[in-house]
């Protein structure tokens, strides 16, 4: 990294976006329908971006920022700003594991010129062909169709949570012409009711079979997640839905002693806590 880098970074970010840890549900909106998805929010995930004028394009990035010159370079030309200045992004979201690193690193690439959440996800999907909502305020409050950038339906966050997770797996990275999910009308047909109620165990319950659905159709086979979720005593779980990310919804203050420990032998990676939902 340049010295120049290392002074600019001694300022606050221009811009800055947080991640997810996979998704509550994930799936097609009829067997024929858009895919579509309720993303889990994680605030201690994140990409982090600062940006100065200057007469060439420059890009410096610090941890497992998913992002290249190029990607920055369609951003800056969709947004119709000037494809010239200095960019350093830093990140802690592993890439690969469903966690939203290529859209976290736009977003704040794109706050740090200025561009507002309106015009962030048709940039992004521009970039990418499929995108995660983490431009938007409230990303746990909308049920979003990845692969037209669109908002499908307004709804209350899921009630608060706690979430203890891992990575299971070698990192999956997104393909946006694959559309082999399981259809979820029914789920998302009481989304709505668990999280107006405030139900964090229906909550759950919902997310466990859309992960569990995930599970039978595409794998892996030898995926512990149901398992673990019994045998921690967890409401339920949920997995990225292509990625490697597993999460344990657990109600706040009952994660148990050791379960940390229960996820490292069932053979999980990079595990981690975060409180999630509409208390946060």
């Amino acid at each position: 990294m340049y010295k120049q880098d290392e002074i600019l970074r001694t300022l606050p970010p221009a811009g800055k976006a947080y991640g997810h840890f996979g998704e509550w549900l994930q799936g097609r909106l009829g067997a024929e329908g858009p895919v579509v998805l309720v993303t889990l929010r994680c605030d201690t995930l994140f990409a982090q971006a600062w940006y100065e004028s200057g007469p060439n394009l420059e890009l410096s990035v610090s941890g497992p920022a998913a992002v290249s010159r190029q990607h920055l370079s369609r951003l800056l030309c969709c947004l119709q700003r000037p494809q010239t200045g200095r960019f350093v992004v830093s990140a802690n979201v592993p890439r690969g594991v469903g966690a939203g690193a290529s859209t976290a690193a736009l977003v704040a690439l794109g706050r740090a010129v200025g561009a507002d959440d309106g015009q962030l996800a048709a940039a992004c999907l521009h970039v990418e062909k499929a995108t995660d909502p983490l431009m938007l305020a409230r990303p746990d409050g909308v049920v979003w169709a990845s692969r037209q950038a669109r908002i499908y339906r307004h709804l209350k966050t899921p009630p608060k949570a706690e979430i203890l997770g891992g990575y299971f797996g070698p990192p999956i990275w997104t393909d946006a012409q694959d559309d082999r999910f399981a259809d979820i009308s029914d789920l998302l047909a009481v989304w709505g009711d668990a999280t107006d109620a405030a139900d964090l165990a229906k909550v759950a319950q919902l997310a466990t079979e859309a992960a569990d659905r995930t599970t039978q159709l595409r794998g892996p086979l030898n995926d512990p997640s149901a398992a673990l979720a019994h045998k921690l005593g967890a409401l339920g779980y949920v997995r990225a839905h292509t990625g490697s990310a597993r999460g344990f919804i657990f109600a706040p203050g009952c994660i148990p002693v050791n379960a940390q420990d229960a996820l490292r032998d069932a053979g999980m990676q990079g595990i981690t806590s975060f409180t999630t939902g509409s208390a946060i």
